[in-house]
């Protein structure tokens, strides 16, 4: 018999009130329909959904045994950019670019394609590693796959 315990439901931040373990992912590892997880105590699980998701920062996994793994996020490298913050979040959005919007700064995966185009826009950028929890998409919760510009898609 396998020793890896089974997730098969997601709690939303906000709707549970203790784990028993925790799970730090980075932004791309917390979108998946299957993945084997290690815990921070060390023990693992598998994650395993009908449908590719995205787990958020707080988010929770249960497990068929009763226990919840909180999902947080992992450090990473990014880009802190700083500037007129109106305009660059602008630019960034046009490029369906995934970012976290602060009060005084905008924070980036750290694509050196897109701080090049942030700098000659007159972004000052700084590579740090930090958790990164960008904003959800405006025609949903979380990421998808792919976004279609086809007859069938929306409006721009």
């Amino acid at each position: 018999m396998s020793d890896l315990h089974i997730a098969q439901t997601v709690l939303t931040a906000g709707t549970w009130t203790s784990a028993d373990a925790t799970c730090a992912l980075t932004y791309d590892a917390r979108f998946f329909r299957r993945k084997k997880l290690t815990t921070t105590a060390g023990w693992s699980l598998i994650a395993d959904f009908e449908h590719t998701l995205s787990l958020n920062h707080g988010d929770a996994l249960a497990l068929a045994d009763g226990r919840v793994v909180e999902i947080i996020a992992a450090p990473e490298a990014l880009l802190a950019v700083t500037g007129d913050l109106t305009r660059l979040a602008w630019h960034i959005g046009n490029r369906h670019t995934p970012c976290q919007i602060e009060a005084k700064r905008l924070l980036i995966q750290n694509d050196p394609v897109i701080g090049h185009m942030l700098e000659h826009l007159g972004a000052q950028i700084a590579e740090v590693t930090e958790p990164f929890t960008p904003e959800g998409g405006a025609y949903g919760h979380g990421r998808t796959h792919s976004h279609e510009h086809g007859h069938t898609a929306h409006a721009h």
